[in-house]
């Protein structure tokens, strides 16, 4: 059975520009963000990529064509070839009624309402609804799918078996938080023999969306919201929550089941709608960093007591002891590690996927298992390695291309790990670029920019002359995970493969790698294994023994504002553009060329 994943339309950024002014801060895409592709064969992930890793736009929410192409020509096969076509998101009838419910019940003026309706109609017949989605398919692909062999998966199952799929398909109670679905923002429930059962007494709408509310408070401290909320989880380092902490105290209100409201439900024709009470809360707004830091810190609190609340309702409803929490709001790391000490389950998964970039696997493992049952006793061992790769013939050829302006050697794996270790001795900035690209919004060792965490300034280094961004951003180490728990606090924890949990610095560490320790004492691990990164695992052990120090600071290979490299020349560009010293290109040891006299 060959099944094919697709999220991300043609036409809604569009129509959220046009009917909701849903442009730069006030952006507000609640959906196909994250477009791509993943293809299943015979319950096996064989491909899957983020559209914005082939067409460069971060965020993207086009139609994933390049994505779709790629997946397709990867595995050998033709669109006649496929079996059935998942789609991570199901507004049908149903849901169109809900939604108007909704906005006919809202407390807004007569006129509002109907304009308000009117950008939905046009959102549901032109973009999201089933017709328009086929039609979309069709006419970017030249390919007529059988309506018959397309699923609409609802958004937040799609959530759930992504979690379920990559966590190795074992029985789990899960919890999904995000922006919105479509109508929800938040459900839990379990997954027994691969099939869900939904808690619907503890659904959240969207009205009450955690995940939307730190969104606003995004827009609010001047980020994009749907993209730059790691910036308020980074920024909440820099203070303590206040006291009393007036989300906690006054806006939040938590109910029976897990369920929770808001002081003011949440205006989706005016995502701006708070930001006077978050004046009143905070004061003016002020550009920096002690003011965005104090409102950081107070919805960071606000987003552990929200989940706490919802995991304690679900610990009481599911007998069940392994953790799935998925969505955009499960990508806050600093909650994470919390989240599951205080619980009773006895260990908690959040896959790569666990933003939108996910769904596409999640919503094709629903569609083939709902096909046949059976298989769900399958558990494939399934990496983050699913994109793009490059043989070493095609990375001399794209290094020809590059002329006179970089040099280069090529090296054995041995070599190249013997090399890049005594580099890395010293304070230099590494591009790391091997292999198939890693899917989801974090670089783990294929597409990555490495360096010495024991230089303090470090972090500066590369925020300024490489990243060009912020300087209060914190940077990730990777660690072998056979040393992990030496260097950091984990807790039950025994491995973080995808930089989704947090970890104090034991102390005695602290001096050691201070260019990977956030301000607050922690870092966002990624611990490594021989089986799943056998290079970069032996670079790290052979950099240990030159320094006695057992990690090195992990980024993602891009610049503020540009998507994670994927081809050579994406990398190529990267290098030549920033401050980076030297560049592993598979087997390649790239320099600079010396700039004509």
């Amino acid at each position: 059975m060959i099944v094919l994943g697709c999220n991300g339309f043609t036409r809604v950024s569009e129509v959220f520009a046009e009917h909701f002014g849903a442009v730069g801060t006030d952006r507000h895409y609640l959906l196909g963000h994250d477009a791509g592709a993943a293809l299943l064969v015979d319950g096996q992930l064989v491909a899957a990529v983020e559209e914005e890793r082939l067409n460069r736009e971060k965020k993207t929410t086009a139609f994933p064509i390049n994505s779709v192409t790629w997946c397709l020509d990867q595995a050998g096969l033709r669109f006649s070839d496929i079996d059935l076509i998942a789609i991570p998101w199901n507004f049908s009838a149903e849901v169109l009624d809900r939604m108007v419910q909704d906005i006919t019940a809202a407390p807004m003026p007569a006129s509002a309402k109907m304009a308000l309706l009117a950008s939905i109609g046009t959102l549901f017949t032109e973009v999201v609804s089933h017709e328009a989605i086929l039609a979309d398919f069709a006419a970017r692909t030249g390919f007529t799918p059988d309506p018959d062999k397309v699923k609409f998966v609802p958004h937040h199952l799609a959530h759930a078996m992504t979690g379920y799929y990559l966590s190795g398909m074992k029985d789990s109670a899960f919890l999904i938080s995000d922006g919105r679905a479509e109508v929800f923002s938040a459900l839990m429930g379990e997954i027994r023999d691969g099939r869900i059962r939904v808690f619907d007494e503890s659904t959240i709408g969207a009205e009450f969306s955690i995940g939307l509310l730190f969104g606003a408070i995004t827009r609010f401290l001047g980020f994009v919201p749907d993209n730059d909320e790691y910036k308020v989880m980074g920024l909440s380092g820099y203070a303590e929550p206040p006291s009393p902490n007036p989300f906690v105290e006054h806006f939040v209100h938590l109910r029976e089941d897990g369920r929770y409201t808001f002081d003011r439900p949440l205006q989706t024709d005016n995502p701006r709608s708070l930001e006077p009470l978050f004046e009143e809360y905070f004061g003016p707004a002020q550009d920096t960093v002690e003011y965005k830091s104090r409102v950081a810190a107070a919805a960071q609190e606000m987003l552990a007591v929200v989940t706490n609340h919802q995991l304690r309702a679900l610990e009481a409803k599911s007998d069940l002891n392994h953790l799935l929490f998925e969505g955009g709001v499960a990508l806050n790391c600093l909650n994470n590690t919390p989240l599951f000490e205080g619980s009773r389950f006895d260990d908690i998964d959040v896959s790569f996927g666990a933003g939108d970039t996910g769904i596409v696997i999640g919503a094709a493992v629903r569609a083939w298992l709902d096909h046949d049952a059976a298989e769900a006793k399958l558990a494939p061992h399934v990496t983050p390695y699913l994109g793009p790769e490059f043989d070493e013939a095609t990375i001399e050829q794209i290094l020809r291309e590059f002329g006179d302006r970089v040099g280069w050697t090529r090296l054995t794996d041995a070599e190249i790990v013997d090399q890049v270790s005594k580099l890395l001795t010293e304070m230099v900035v590494i591009g790391w670029f091997e292999g198939r690209t890693e899917h989801g919004p974090r670089a783990l060792g294929h597409r990555s920019i490495l360096v010495n965490p024991t230089f303090p300034d470090i972090k500066d280094v590369i925020n300024t002359r490489v990243k060009h961004r912020e300087p209060f951003r914190p940077f990730a180490p990777l660690v072998l995970e056979a040393d992990a728990s030496k260097v950091f606090e984990m807790g039950r924890k025994t491995r973080s493969p995808y930089m989704t949990f947090d970890f104090p610095v034991r102390p005695e560490f602290h001096d050691v790698i201070p260019g990977a320790i956030h301000v607050d004492g922690t870092s966002r691990v990624q611990t490594i294994t021989d089986r799943d990164t056998p290079r970069l695992a032996e670079l790290l052990r052979r950099f240990t023994a030159l320094t006695d120090v057992p990690c090195l600071i992990n980024t993602s290979f891009n610049v503020a504002g540009e998507p994670i490299v994927c081809t050579p020349a994406d990398a190529l560009n990267c290098f030549l553009g920033t401050e980076i010293d030297y560049l592993v290109l598979g087997n390649h040891l790239v320099t600079k060329a010396a700039p004509a006299v």
